[in-house]
């Protein structure tokens, strides 16, 4: 009976192991020499410069727009009206690259399961198959930090309790940094778009997303919109 226990639990420790890698896959790119990855990964080598517009092309709909820094369409999200329990980010030609959904838990705020391309495909019951998230997204509303410029806190899978990224800074002022807690390192940035003089800004509407080398693009932004989420 014990070898049997001890057994289930070094599978139950392998998938968990496993599925934490699948995860990581999905959030950050090797450094494999490659320009860019084909799920919107920043380049190897160079900063992705990313604009984005707080609004939807569509227009009958509220969204966001993405554009690269040769203004072509990179990323898109449409229907997006009030607090929405689900969120899809699209590629330029409509295809979903990430979903995030609205976890309802006994906390003061709920968390945000994200996962990779459209959750909504695995809802038909005749090929139903549960599918795991990616990562979960906690808004860090400690009392005892009130004055922390801490935003949120990124978990890998569904059940570790350690964060993997911390979000810092202040995105009403669209000011952030997304950074990997094991290096330290900054992976992304969200700043202010700045008029070519100098002088002017954009506001709040329009505003860079820069990404690092070797981190996801496309995860990238779906952070942005979870902020947007819980800051707006």
């Amino acid at each position: 009976m014990v070898l049997f226990l001890k057994a289930k639990s070094c599978t139950r420790v392998t998938d968990e192991k496993r599925c934490l890698e699948d995860c990581k896959e999905y959030i950050y790119k090797a450094d494999n020499g490659n320009d860019k990855d084909k799920d919107g990964g920043a380049s190897s080598t160079t900063c992705t410069f990313l604009t984005v517009w707080r609004k939807s092309l569509l227009m009958s709909c509220s969204g966001f727009t993405v554009i690269d820094s040769t203004g072509n369409l990179i990323y898109r999200v449409d229907n997006y009206r009030g607090r929405p329990g689900e969120i899809v980010l699209m590629d330029a030609s409509g295809t979903s690259i990430f979903t995030t959904r609205r976890h309802k838990t006994i906390r003061l705020v709920d968390d945000w399961l994200v996962y990779k391309g459209d959750a909504s495909d695995h809802h038909n019951s005749k090929t139903f198959q549960k599918k795991q998230p990616i990562c979960y997204v906690r808004k860090n509303v400690s009392l005892l930090l009130a004055n922390s410029n801490v935003l949120a806190h990124v978990f890998l899978g569904a059940t570790t309790k350690n964060p993997i990224y911390v979000i810092e800074g202040s995105y009403a002022q669209r000011s952030c940094k997304i950074i990997d807690k094991s290096s330290k390192k900054v992976v992304a940035e969200i700043k202010r778009k700045e008029a070519a003089n100098g002088r002017a800004s954009f506001g709040l509407e329009v505003f860079h997303l820069v990404v690092y080398p070797g981190f996801n693009s496309g995860f990238a932004m779906t952070l942005v919109l979870l902020l947007d989420q819980m800051f707006s």
